[in-house]
């Protein structure tokens, strides 16, 4: 038996939705009676996720759109206000590493490309703060609204072989704590700004990095497994108990907090 968290007819952007954790937040919204509209740059993903919201009985829309381009997500907006209505809730899911990024025994710090670099800080950093600035504009003027970054384990501790994502998430999450502020003195304390900051999932982008081709964990994976209290990796539906309440109203005195769900990694020293 679901919860109710309250959410019955509101209405949510997430963009990203197309990926594997924000697909399984969207459903999970869209199980709370949430209208949801499902933004993502690739158009089949986008769809995708919005079938299966409607299949298991729930409203979604999936609309094409690039977080890094204002008119593109001004267009998303009168979209979603045109069938939906106005936005209560923001989750900003948008983000991603680089292989080209990333340092390794071919590719040192020194020689990391400065465009690889920069697109991991531009899809990361502005894939956050330009859809604040449009659906927060809409929260702004109704005076009420939740948004919801997602920033990374990384910007609590820094991962070896990823210095622009690292530090990407690292900015993702001040911006959080920053918008929260800014919101709440000059709009209004309705207007609420969260984020969460998943631990290690397996997701298709890094699993690569984590287990070998029969299964078995690589060395990357058994260290960050080690540095696990709970002994796993995380599962996307870790992440939806934490959501629902941030976006909800169980959560009315909370804003600009950044939420670790990662098993205990970041409270273990190692010893």
């Amino acid at each position: 038996m679901l919860l109710d968290y309250g959410l019955k007819g509101k209405v949510a952007v997430v963009t990203g939705g197309g990926g594997v954790l924000c697909g399984v937040i969207s459903q999970a919204l869209s199980q709370q009676g949430v209208k949801v509209a499902v933004l993502d740059i690739r158009k089949e993903a986008a769809e995708a996720q919005a079938e299966r919201i409607k299949k298991l009985g729930g409203q979604a829309m999936a609309l094409e759109a690039d977080v890094l381009d204002p008119q593109s997500m001004n267009a998303a907006a009168e979209k979603v206000q045109r069938s939906f209505g106005a936005p209560d809730i923001l989750i900003n899911g948008a983000g991603g590493n680089r292989k080209e990024a990333t340092t390794s025994s071919e590719l040192s710090f020194f020689d990391l490309p400065h465009e690889a670099i920069k697109w991991v800080f531009e899809l990361n950093c502005l894939g956050t703060i330009i859809p604040s600035q449009v659906f927060g504009k809409l929260m702004a003027e109704r005076k009420a609204g939740v948004i919801l970054c997602v920033s990374s384990m990384n910007a609590f501790r820094p991962l070896t072989r990823i210095p622009a994502y690292s530090a990407a998430k690292a900015a993702v999450s001040n911006f959080t704590q920053w918008l929260a502020v800014h919101m709440a003195q000059e709009y209004s304390p309705s207007i609420r700004v969260n984020a969460i900051a998943p631990g290690f999932f397996l997701t298709e982008q890094n699993r690569f990095l984590l287990l070998e081709r029969d299964g078995e964990l690589t060395p990357r994976g058994k260290t960050i497994i080690a540095h696990t209290p709970m002994g796993r990796f995380g599962d996307p539906k870790d992440l939806i108990g934490a959501v629902l309440f941030l976006v909800s109203d169980l959560s009315s005195f909370i804003t600009g907090v950044v939420l670790p769900i990662d098993g205990g990694f970041s409270a273990f020293s190692g010893v």
